[in-house]
């Protein structure tokens, strides 16, 4: 299950402002910050992102620019929306570069009915079931999803935790398992590390005291995302 170029890797400052407050009993956090895209230590792209409460529900929106030496500029934009409890509601993206593609999704009892509109032609859709309304999106190159589902994670009960997976711009459903890892540092910093492993890869999260994303690591790609 691959996640982006950088999860496939071959393939400004946080910004300092009270939270605002969400929905009573709500995983989710208030968070705003731009992120950047690293191979092999070379910045490929930055993401803008924002996750704050709307009513009784949440956004997490975010925008990526990425540019790769042989292959076109591409922006990607996306806005999910998220029940208290971090559960996907609806989701859209947009994916610009030779083309643009885009497509809408939403969430009904552990359902996800794709439309999907590719430039030149018609549109398209597809459902996708899990069984579960507790799905986590990690869509390509939105780097700051992993954000969210460092929310998602049980901190009480730590442990290996299985969550039911879509990347929405691969059409693609599938599992992940994430972990607590407790302590993890990374130059002359620690940070609370939570590994997650897909079928493809492993990676590690680098959350602050109050499990916020500072850090992602693909330690086999020599990737990472650098909140800046």
């Amino acid at each position: 299950m691959a996640a982006g170029i950088l999860l496939t890797a071959l393939g400004g400052v946080m910004l300092a402002r009270a939270d605002k407050k969400g929905p009573a009993g709500s995983v989710l956090v208030s968070d705003k910050g731009k992120l950047n895209i690293l191979i092999d230590g070379k910045s490929i792209g930055r993401e803008e992102f924002e996750i704050t409460p709307n009513g009784e529900t949440w956004i997490a929106k975010g925008s990526t620019k990425v540019a790769m030496e042989g292959a076109p500029a591409t922006t990607v934009t996306g806005a999910l929306t998220l029940a208290p409890d971090g559960s996907p509601l609806s989701y859209e993206w947009t994916s610009q570069a030779d083309k643009t593609n885009g497509a809408h999704i939403v969430f009904e009892n552990g359902v996800a009915k794709m439309t999907l509109q590719m430039q030149g032609a018609r549109p398209f859709e597809q459902d996708l079931t899990f069984g579960t309304p507790h799905i986590a999106v990690l869509d390509n190159n939105l780097y700051h999803q992993y954000a969210v589902l460092a929310r998602l994670y049980d901190w009480s009960r730590k442990g290996l935790q299985n969550f039911s997976v879509l990347i929405p711009q691969e059409l693609t459903p599938g599992t992940i398992v994430v972990e607590s890892v407790g302590p993890v540092s990374t130059d002359g910093k620690s940070y609370e590390g939570l590994k997650v492993i897909t079928t493809d890869i492993e990676m590690v999260l680098y959350l602050d005291s109050n499990h916020k994303l500072m850090r992602l690591e693909v330690p086999a790609s020599k990737a990472a995302v650098v909140r800046e």
